[in-house]
């Protein structure tokens, strides 16, 4: 465990920018000539570049097909630029699920059982034989001994039916989106397959279309006076059936780890220094376990790719939400990983909002003493997580943040329909501080002083707003629309000229570049008032010190260098 945790101390500790590639002028291109503005020089000492600079389809990048650069965003050239920057990168690695698309799902539909990756995803009914009954729709129901700690991010069984090319209907493992659609039929599609006349083909190709444009299936469909093409018709509209979606994978195969094995290869050669796992917790499954953070296979994969990291310099950052009380982020701090402190970014609103540093103190003071490597936000691509916060904050805390927040113009998404168990509040961060620049600064200047490395997200940097707009024309599920604003390179611009904008880039380059800060540094909380927070950085002789009151969101910070010189003010 040792040599893990001294791995994590050479990653560097530097402020990291988190975007997806087209955020800022539609390309990571045009990202980059941002980066290369005088007023971004030594900001950053990393980038995260959310997935969508992959090939992807849905979920704004989290549904890979393959993890070449998606050419309509980014280039090889583009990323060796960054280098250029001496900025690091981090790309998000998928364990759980691929995209229908990838090249195995499409060689499934296509050669079913002949397929020579017929066990690369988790078949349904294979996985749970022997586990519960076989219904009329073709799956089984596992019994309720099997269900009752599982835990199933849409409502019903996570099971999208697929059709091989002899017509059987195969149900497969899906834990996460799935979209189905049937293509409209024309006469001449009809009369193909089918002895029917031409007048009466079009009519008939009429009438499926419209049920097909109402959302209805085709068994669904009333044939009325067609009824005699009904099994004809729906056989030919099942054919010519398409899918979208995420597939779970069978971590049992030896192709999975085939692919594990090249993608990190791949990501490595790309110049990534840190992999966010995303979705890891639920892709070892076992009839009666969870198949959600289930022991020990969990801690098993993340051992065996880690290994595999390891061959090609990677740091791994698992992400998970869970709560406090749970310790899941000490047990990965335990087993050598890079963490995700999802819980600062509500602290900090509950410091401001109750004007007392009592909490962040209790935090800071278990990263210290558990020698948690993190890394740590305010906002970021998804949203404000604040269920995390249970057994640091108490219940009606935890809702009076959340009221907060949805009062300040955020969104609460309840999950299945049952309130709290969405655990993320949806608005940017200085939205959620009310769009006061004082807060926005103050809970900048605390995030650099917080132990690890600062991620932050390009609208909380840029000062951005609710985009209320994009929520609306997103319809339903766009709640995350909120944070998620494209910005032209004209406007990206504008905005860093603001005072809030221009202050933040001064912290951050601080932060950067100032030698007080690290993994390998000691931090010292002063003892003080309960409405002020005073913390200390040092390492070989360079002091940095802040001071914020709580109170009226002042805060002052002050560097020393090894000869005790004063090189920075704020």
């Amino acid at each position: 465990m040792m040599d893990s945790l001294d791995n994590l101390v050479k990653v560097n500790a530097g402020p990291m920018l988190n975007a997806y590639p087209d955020s800022i002028g539609g390309t990571l291109g045009n990202m980059v000539k941002f980066l290369k503005r005088d007023e971004l020089k030594d900001v950053f000492r990393s980038f995260y570049i959310l997935p969508s600079v992959f090939n992807t389809d849905l979920d704004r990048g989290f549904s890979v097909i393959d993890y070449n650069l998606n050419e309509i965003f980014a280039s090889q050239d583009d990323l060796s630029e960054l280098g250029n920057l001496n900025i690091a990168l981090k790309f998000d690695f998928v364990l759980n699920h691929s995209s229908v698309l990838s090249k195995q799902f499409q060689d499934i539909l296509k050669h079913g059982d002949k397929s020579k990756y017929k066990d690369f995803f988790i078949r349904w009914n294979s996985f749970w034989d022997g586990c519960g009954c076989l219904t009329e729709g073709g799956y089984i129901q596992p019994d309720e001994k099997y269900l009752k700690d599982m835990f199933f991010r849409k409502p019903g069984l996570p099971i999208l039916m697929v059709r091989m090319p002899d017509g059987k209907e195969i149900p497969y493992w899906n834990t996460f989106y799935q979209e189905v659609k049937y293509e409209k039929v024309d006469a001449q599609d009809l009369m193909r397959v089918a002895e029917v006349q031409y007048s009466s083909a079009i009519k008939l190709a009429e009438l499926i279309n419209c049920a097909l444009e109402k959302g209805k299936t085709p068994s669904e469909i009333d044939f009325g006076c067609f009824k005699k093409y009904q099994n004809i018709a729906i056989s030919l509209l099942e054919s010519r059936r398409k899918y979208l979606g995420q597939m779970d994978l069978n971590i049992k195969s030896p192709q999975v780890w085939e692919f594990y094995e090249d993608t990190l290869k791949k990501l490595s050669g790309y110049g990534a220094e840190i992999i966010r796992l995303d979705a890891f917790a639920y892709a070892p499954k076992e009839p009666g376990l969870p198949n959600f953070l289930n022991d020990p296979g969990t801690w098993d994969l993340l051992g065996r790719v880690k290994n595999i990291a390891d061959k090609h310099n990677l740091t791994l950052l698992p992400e998970i939400h869970s709560k406090y009380e749970e310790k899941i982020h000490e047990k990965l701090a335990g087993e050598g990983y890079l963490t995700y402190d999802f819980f600062l970014p509500g602290l900090i609103i509950d410091a401001l909002e109750r004007n007392t540093k009592e909490v962040i103190v209790r935090w800071i003071k278990d990263i210290l003493e558990e020698n948690i490597k993190c890394v740590n936000m305010l906002g970021c691509h998804d949203g404000i997580p604040l269920l995390d916060l249970k057994g640091l904050l108490t219940d009606d805390q935890i809702q009076s943040l959340i009221n907060v927040v949805v009062n300040r113009g955020g969104f609460v998404k309840d999950l299945h329909g049952k309130k709290n168990m969405y655990y993320q509040v949806n608005a940017t961060y200085y939205s959620a501080l009310g769009e006061d620049d004082r807060k926005m600064l103050l809970a900048r200047a605390i995030q650099i002083f917080m132990p690890g490395k600062p991620q932050v997200w390009y609208l909380d940097l840029l000062a951005g707003k609710n985009d209320h707009d994009a929520v609306a024309k997103a319809g339903p599920g766009g709640h995350k629309e909120i944070n998620r604003t494209n910005l032209n390179l004209e406007d990206a611009y504008l905005y860093s000229q603001k005072d809030v904008v221009v202050k933040q880039l001064s912290l951050l380059k601080f932060r950067n570049v100032f030698p007080a800060f690290g993994f390998d540094s000691r931090l010292t909380i002063m003892d003080t008032t309960s409405e002020m927070l005073k913390l200390q950085w040092e390492n070989k002789g360079y002091t940095a010190t802040l001071e914020a009151n709580l109170n009226d969101y002042s805060f002052a910070i002050e560097a020393l260098n090894d000869k005790n010189e004063t090189v920075y003010k704020f």
